[in-house]
């Protein structure tokens, strides 16, 4: 493994990407599986598109109340230290990163991590990028030395031999405790301290030994095709919103707030008119929206704002979801994108400053890195952040633990009782996952 690079290294690293033809999803999903016997430690996938990756050729060195802002002082200076391989495709070198909701308020670090290899699988190609602190001087992996040690098919998977078990309990709130914390938030709000404030609650599932992530993962992409997949540095989940993309210029993010619960034998149709016509989530989107415009606008041109939310159904629940597209200025980054970002009201509040403190004041709950950005970012200064959501973070003094949390946008008129009952419908994805993997 490559020594972790330093800010102010001036030590070259090379990058060399293969189309690898003989590689194909089913291969990365295979390792992906196996998780740390194939040396896989991050991964983002969705629907036929997906990424894998190992080792660290470069770790940001993190310190307590960092951001994004800082990971991207560093990013750059590692760009300037890359030289491509002569015989490269010219994918370019991808780091992988995972930040935390409050900087100030957190025991956790963020994390961004350029990995010594990464497999992606992108428009039906797989390509193997790999990063190294010396020209290559062998050739790159084929798929057989990829798989190489992956469990045969229909032998048990990365060597468990008997069914995983998992516990529930609950965080430093219970349901109950958490339900007076609602209302507690809408008696500010009615006070007219803020317009609304979004806050989560969080149980861990428990197991009777380390808990495999990347089959959890997989468990997740497979379920959940539709929303953006991840897995790094022991963040799990798959997140349904995604807080900026900027591919070739253009900038994408997808704004949800306003949520419903799919349940009983009510038909999506109905639900979704019901969900398009509540006053209550239509204020908290309208307030997640101009959030997301007011942000992005500094550093992007020809932005487009569509005038109603759309229904986004899930298999768990619809919410109300808006894209917001615009043109990023010349020599602008994901990382900049993001910084400009978080937190949106959709995952703090509005106004934002009074929101966080009222979010500190009421959670009882350190976040860490859910409801942060979670993502990638490469060499040209494109890349993908969503939200950390639907997500479970592993303890780091426990491999055996895993902290899932959800979060609920409140405003005036929400009911206590009925964000529990939200919150649950948005821990479904996880418990759904983790009961997939025991069995």
């Amino acid at each position: 493994m490559v020594a972790p690079l330093l800010v102010h290294s001036s030590t070259p690293l090379f990058v060399r990407s293969t189309e690898l033809a003989e590689v194909g999803l089913d291969d990365l999903l295979a390792l992906l599986e196996a998780g740390p016997a194939a040396g896989v430690e991050q991964a983002w996938l969705r629907g036929p598109d997906a990424a894998v990756a190992g080792g660290e050729a470069a770790r940001w060195a993190a310190e307590p109340g960092q951001g994004v802002a800082d990971a991207a002082g560093w990013w750059a200076s590692v760009v300037e230290r890359l030289e491509e391989a002569e015989d490269s495709s010219g994918v370019p070198a991808t780091a992988f990163g995972s930040f935390c909701f409050d900087p100030a308020r957190t025991r956790a670090l963020p994390v961004l991590v350029l990995p010594e290899w990464t497999l992606v699988h992108r428009h039906g190609v797989t390509t193997l990028v790999e990063v190294a602190g010396r020209p290559f001087a062998r050739p790159p992996r084929g798929r057989e030395e990829l798989l190489a040690g992956l469990p045969a098919a229909g032998t048990e998977r990365a060597g468990v031999t008997e069914p995983l078990t998992v516990s529930e309990r609950a965080g430093s709130l219970d349901a109950d405790g958490w339900a007076d914390r609602v209302a507690q938030g809408v008696k500010r709000i009615l006070a007219g301290e803020l317009d609304k404030v979004v806050l989560a609650r969080q149980v861990a599932a428990v197991a009777d030994r380390p808990l495999p992530l990347g089959r959890l993962a997989r468990r997740l992409h497979e379920q959940y095709p539709r929303c953006w997949t991840f897995l790094v540095d022991g963040l799990v989940g798959a997140s349904p919103e995604m807080l900026v993309r900027r591919e070739d210029g253009l900038v994408t993010s997808r704004v949800l707030a306003g949520t419903i619960g799919v349940h009983g034998a009510t038909t999506p149709e109905t639900l979704a008119t019901a969900l398009a016509s509540s006053s209550k989530d239509l204020q908290e989107h309208e307030y997640a929206v101009a959030s997301v415009a007011e942000a992005l606008s500094p550093f992007c041109t020809g932005m487009n704002v569509p005038d109603a939310p759309y229904v986004l159904e899930l298999p768990n629940v619809l919410h109300l979801a808006t894209d917001v597209t615009a043109v990023a200025a010349a020599g602008t980054s994901v990382l900049e994108l993001v910084a400009a970002l978080h937190p949106s009201a959709a995952v703090c509040g509005t106004p934002t400053e009074v929101a966080r403190e009222l979010v500190a004041e009421l959670e009882e709950l350190d976040r860490g890195r859910y409801s942060g950005p979670v993502g990638w970012v490469d060499a040209h200064g494109d890349g993908a952040f969503a939200i950390a959501l639907r997500c479970g973070q592993l303890d780091t003094a426990d491999p055996t633990t895993l902290h899932l949390y959800a979060g609920c946008g409140i405003v005036a008129d929400s009911d206590p009782d009925a964000e529990v009952a939200e919150s649950e419908a948005k821990l479904v994805p996880m418990r759904d996952a983790l009961r997939a993997v025991v069995r």
